[in-house]
């Protein structure tokens, strides 16, 4: 599988960009495995003098020529630079957000949390308000700081459905601020969201996130089972 997948992304780095246009969804599906491809990549921030090192590597392995360096001798090598250009590009991303936050504090009505949080709202509810422990049923818009969205349930149609508990903390403090009807803007530093990993390639990490939810309906959680009592082994008889 890993040798079809560079397979395909060398083909796609050596034919120009105007010679491919996708017509059929086999050619739609290939196109879009070669962009997942460059967005998985897009962490390392390569230069182009790097990523012409990635090309040969990928280009060789293909063709099944000698390596100048095998993969899983440079493993650990690998994960080193991984790991150093994910928290540089987190910490760019940090950076960005900055003057977004401190300018998100300032408009009306906003809360800022000592976790971080900025709450925001938008319309009263005047429902149930939910406890970490409830299931909660929301609609959401999520975006970055750039406006870019990467999550919707209002576009799919189906609101979601979670035990408050068990989600970011920003969400967790943030709708447990809301009342049922209510709507409100939770801006989510990354410390609260999905940290310096993020959720590549759709969310970078470090990545400040935006969240407009409206609260439709809070639920306890369905009571545990009770545990059946087993029965007491009969004693042995003490000889007399």
């Amino acid at each position: 599988m890993r040798k079809l997948i560079i397979s395909i992304f060398v083909l796609l780095l050596a034919v120009p960009a105007w010679a491919i246009q996708p017509q059929t969804e086999d050619q739609k599906t290939l196109y879009a495995l070669g962009a997942d491809l460059a967005k998985r990549l897009s962490v390392f921030n390569l230069s182009a003098e790097e990523y012409e090192f990635v090309k040969q590597g990928m280009t060789d392995a293909a063709a099944g020529n000698k390596l100048e360096a095998e993969p899983e001798g440079y493993q650990q090598n690998i994960n080193k630079l991984f790991q150093t250009r994910l928290q540089a590009a987190a910490q760019k991303q940090k950076d960005l957000a900055k003057p977004y936050l401190e300018n998100a504090a300032k408009e009306k009505d906003a809360q800022k949390m000592a976790s971080g949080l900025i709450y925001q709202q938008i319309k009263a509810g005047t429902g149930a308000q939910p406890k970490a422990s409830d299931i909660v049923k929301v609609h959401y818009i999520g975006t970055l700081i750039d406006g870019k969205e990467f999550d919707s349930s209002v576009k799919r149609g189906q609101p979601a459905e979670f035990p408050l508990g068990q989600v970011i903390p920003c969400w967790t403090e943030g709708v447990g601020k809301m009342k049922v009807g209510g709507k409100a803007k939770l801006v989510c530093p990354s410390d609260i969201a999905y940290g310096d990993q993020g959720r590549t390639p759709i969310i970078p990490g470090g990545a400040t996130l935006v969240f407009e939810v409206e609260l439709l309906d809070v639920k306890q959680p369905p009571a545990a089972a009770p545990e059946t009592k087993k029965p007491t082994a009969p004693k042995k008889k003490s000889k007399k």
